[in-house]
């Protein structure tokens, strides 16, 4: 039996697994990427685009969910990924330092937009569909399931949401939970200073960020933050185990009884009416990719709260994160920063830097990390991008923050 056979038969022992795995510790040197649009058809962005057109546009780098049973990578490592609304989205190989993943996806990202031109097919600018109304154009058991099992907000998450996520290095022993609390502490100022999805299908929605507030209206037991005491592994865990299981990996179709969590699974060692089987590992880790909180650990950090940028502006978030993680004095001072907008993140999502202490946590945040964008690599020209859009993201929202001051407490 091969150790993903194992049999689970304790909520302790899943706990002591996933607390084990969390965290891959050591000198923080990697940085990744997934960059996800949405796709329209130039000219025409309401009109839906078929899996066909898709597949077609990307040949060889098209993903197996499209068919394709040997994907390409891109020029520089990125996969090809697609979502279940037609998402497309670039899973970057891990760079050894941001400049080094900054060139990368420069690179696949201009054969990828070549690629869909081509086939008169654009990548959209925004963390939302502006134009339409969800549709899941992808039927496999797990998007089935999940449409199923999800209400509105979570069909606009499948089908029309794009979303920026960036990867860190865990980081030394001593260092982690100092890393895992600042992205949770300066989220809500980030996603504020980086929301782009304010207009969905033809309409304002009154949302700084749409699409976080579609992952709002989710299960909050699969989608809110971690809880934060001083055990990051065991938070994570526990929260992995108490959390629903959105889909069962059967021979027919993979609904999961509402309500039923990955420890009823453990502890009854049967699914009602799914399986009669217990879990084990394998299912236990397929568990962990269907759970979405704004910070997830995966060995390593994954942030997932940022927007899609328009064009090549993903690098200002990146580079902000890693400048406010680049040394532990950094960090600790972002830390408190961040602290008059940590948990705050209803609010950043709505009103975005309207918010008084949203926007004095992020531009604090911000000066802090432009003041370190030389300890992120970055040569001179993207550094100074990266303050330029920055600085235009913090006077855009001010003008915004004049015009409706005190309509939100």
């Amino acid at each position: 039996m091969g150790s993903t056979d194992r049999v689970l038969r304790r909520s302790a022992d899943a706990i002591e697994h996933i607390s084990g795995i969390c965290f891959k510790t050591g000198p923080p040197r990697r940085i990744g990427a997934e960059l996800e649009w949405t796709t329209h058809r130039a000219g025409e962005p309401s009109a839906y685009l078929r899996p066909a057109d898709l597949a077609a546009a990307l040949g060889e780098h098209a993903p197996a969910t499209l068919g394709n049973s040997a994907p390409v990578p891109l020029p520089a490592g990125g996969a090809v990924t697609l979502e279940p609304g037609g998402q497309v989205e670039i899973s970057s190989a891990p760079a050894d330092s941001l400049a080094a993943l900054h060139t990368a996806i420069t690179t696949d990202h201009a054969v990828l937009a070549g690629l869909l031109a081509r086939s008169g097919i654009v990548l959209g600018d925004h963390g939302i569909d502006p134009e339409r109304r969800p549709r899941r154009i992808l039927d496999t058991p797990r998007y089935a399931a999940m449409h199923r099992a999800f209400d509105e907000a979570g069909r606009t998450m499948m089908g029309s949401t794009a979303g920026l996520q960036v990867c860190f290095d865990a980081g030394e022993p001593g260092s982690v939970a100092a890393r895992w609390h600042l992205l949770h502490e300066a989220g809500p100022a980030l996603l504020a200073l980086f929301a782009t999805s304010r207009r969905h299908a033809g309409r304002d929605t009154g949302w700084a960020s749409a699409r976080m507030a579609a992952w709002f209206g989710i299960d909050q037991r699969r989608t809110a933050p971690v809880p934060a005491t001083g055990d990051p592994a065991g938070d994570w865990a526990r929260y992995a185990v108490e959390a629903p299981l959105l889909c069962v990996r059967t021979d027919d179709t993979w609904d999961a009884p509402p309500g039923t969590t990955l420890a009823d699974w453990i502890e009854t060692g049967a699914v009602p009416g799914r399986t009669g089987r217990p879990p084990t590992l394998d299912d236990l880790d397929y568990h962990l990719g269907t759970l979405f909180p704004p910070v997830r650990p995966r060995g390593y950090l994954e942030v997932r709260y940022l927007d899609a940028q328009p064009g090549d502006e993903w690098i200002a978030p990146a580079a902000v994160l890693t400048a406010l993680l680049a040394a532990d004095p950094v960090t600790d001072r972002a830390r408190e920063l961040a602290a008059p907008a940590a948990g705050r993140w209803q609010a950043a999502a709505r009103h975005g830097l309207a918010d008084p202490d949203v926007h004095r946590s992020a531009a604090d945040l911000a000066d802090l990390a432009c003041r370190n964008l030389d300890r992120t690599g970055l040569a001179a020209p993207v550094r100074d991008l990266v303050a330029g859009i920055v600085s235009r993201r913090l006077g855009q929202d001010l003008h915004q923050r004049e015009r409706i001051r005190g309509g939100i407490r």
